[in-house]
């Protein structure tokens, strides 16, 4: 118990310095802009402001806290949109807009705003507090993997996330194997042989991960922008009358709803790694089954702003152990941190907690400072947020250019980096317009290396024998996860493939 009150002093001897206090302040205020400003997403905001902790030269402790502020910063902002404007600034606030919207409609939007507030601080404050109490056991469990597990452990994690990450797990699917593609670029590791170079000096290091993330992210939402820049429509933005408090009534159901979304959101964002999206979805349908109100779901109850609002914060946290405690990203989101700690020179994994205390607690810290930070923020400056939909199309696309176009130069000052990119983002449309997720392909490219390591490892360990995935206990039961997960959309026609079989038997009768 000593052990454990010395690190959490010690994280927040770590966060309350006054430079990482300013920059966990700088991250939720710059995730809160990103959330409510649709369709730019944490994915996009962490991977223009990646640059940033190069050309500062952060420790990795400070560029983590940056980021991570920006990440569940943008999961409170994405709810000020769907609520007033029916336009949500983040996927995970989509099912915000059902219910939140129509509170707006109703004359209750402050309410509503204050809910969704309220239930982030608390769900995010919940994650943090679990994660500080689980992600030390985790590590420990973690440290008995050997190669086996760590590359089933992969395994299970690309496909498990992939198989949730689009409507189409065949899209997902060929998304995560362009993703592992790229990763293969570059100098053997073990026969020093150059794959995939084309020849060109450029490569032999791989393709950079900034400038790989940056196109699919952030120069598809320009190529997105200046296509649709033209259809743009004037939406109406609903005024916020009366105050921000809830009623007695509200509060009545605002507990129970927080609660279910919280945990529900946790859940299924820390263990099963689906992202904050999902989770959001699952707890609402979570309250269509268990809330004492189901039924008036979808005309503007206060159980449909807390609960996904709630779950996205939880999960967005909860994703965070994942990261941390076995170096796997649980999103598209972590994915993108991964990347960017390994280029800081930090590998995150079940080590990290013995060899990097601070590093650790010093994040852990710095998230309850930060959910504190977003409630202060999100509640009386709610109008400023709002004023910010006014920002022209033309003028937001302009900055993502910019920045766009700075940080990938001033990575490598190379402006064969530049071409690179703009070729990432001309892929990155025709993703969009395929209807193919992106975020596939970051997991794939930031777990290439990794996975390609543990198979080689384990591969000499066995003489070359793949049973040794399936005879080690907890690498077979990662192999038959990640089995489940991508068979488990076509489970629901083997009911149908018996009755057809046991009507042609009959018929044959």
């Amino acid at each position: 118990m000593d052990y454990f009150f010395h690190n959490v002093a010690l994280g927040f001897g770590v966060a309350g310095t006054p430079i990482n206090l300013l920059l966990a302040f700088v991250g939720v205020f710059m995730g809160t802009i990103i959330g409510v400003l649709p369709g730019i997403g944490p994915m996009t905001g962490i991977a223009l402001l990646i640059p940033l902790a190069f050309s500062l030269s952060m420790p990795p402790t400070s560029a983590i806290i940056l980021m991570a502020g920006i990440y569940y910063g943008a999961m409170y902002g994405g709810s000020t949109t769907s609520i007033l404007v029916n336009t949500p600034g983040e996927s995970s606030s989509v099912v915000t807009c059902i219910d939140g919207n129509r509170m707006a409609k109703n004359g209750r939007a402050g309410p509503a705003l204050a809910a969704a507030a309220i239930a982030s601080f608390i769900a995010g404050t919940f994650a943090t507090i679990m994660l500080m109490l689980f992600g030390p056991l985790i590590a420990q469990i973690a440290l008995r993997f050997g190669p086996p597990e760590f590359f089933a452990l992969m395994v299970a994690g690309l496909t498990v996330v992939t198989s949730l990450a689009g409507r189409s797990i065949v899209k997902a699917l060929l998304a995560t194997l362009f993703g592992l593609a790229i990763a293969m670029v570059g100098i053997d590791l073990q026969s020093s042989v150059p794959r995939f170079t084309f020849g060109n000096i450029r490569f032999m290091d791989g393709i950079e991960f900034l400038v790989v993330a940056i196109g699919l992210f952030a120069i598809t939402e320009v190529f997105v922008n200046l296509v649709e820049m033209s259809k743009a429509t004037k939406v109406e933005l609903i005024k916020i009358k009366g105050g921000l408090m809830l009623t007695r009534e509200d509060w009545k159901h605002f507990w129970p709803s927080c609660g279910r979304g919280t945990i529900s959101g946790f859940f299924v964002g820390g263990v099963a790694g689906a992202g904050a999206a999902v989770a959001s979805f699952v707890a609402y349908g979570l309250e269509k089954k268990v809330a004492r109100r189901r039924a008036l779901l979808g005309t503007g109850i206060i159980e449909g702003v807390t609960a996904p609002e709630a779950a996205n914060n939880a999960a967005a946290g909860g994703s965070l152990i994942h990261l941390l405690c076995l170096g796997i990203p649980g999103s598209g989101t972590t994915a993108i941190m991964l990347g960017a700690l390994i280029m800081l020179g930090l590998q995150p994994g079940p080590m990290l907690f013995t060899a990097q205390p601070e590093f650790v607690w010093g994040l852990i810290a710095s998230m309850y400072i930060g959910n504190v930070m977003l409630l202060v923020l999100n509640l009386p400056l709610v109008g400023m947020w709002v004023k910010l939909l006014d920002i022209p199309q033309y003028l937001l696309t302009m900055f993502i250019v910019l920045f766009s176009f700075m940080g990938v130069f001033t990575a490598n000052n190379a402006v064969e980096d530049l071409f690179i990119m703009i070729v990432f983002g001309l892929i990155g449309f025709g993703f969009k317009k395929a209807d193919i997720p992106a975020a596939p392909v970051i997991l794939g490219m930031v777990l290439g290396k990794m996975m390609e390591e543990k198979m080689r490892q384990s591969l000499i360990i066995s003489d070359g024998s793949i049973a040794i995935f399936f005879n080690r206990p907890i690498a077979c039961f990662f192999m038959i996860l990640a089995f489940a997960s991508i068979t488990n959309p076509y489970w629901k026609y083997i009911p149908m493939g018996f009755r057809a079989l046991s009507g042609r038997g009959k018929k044959a009768l």
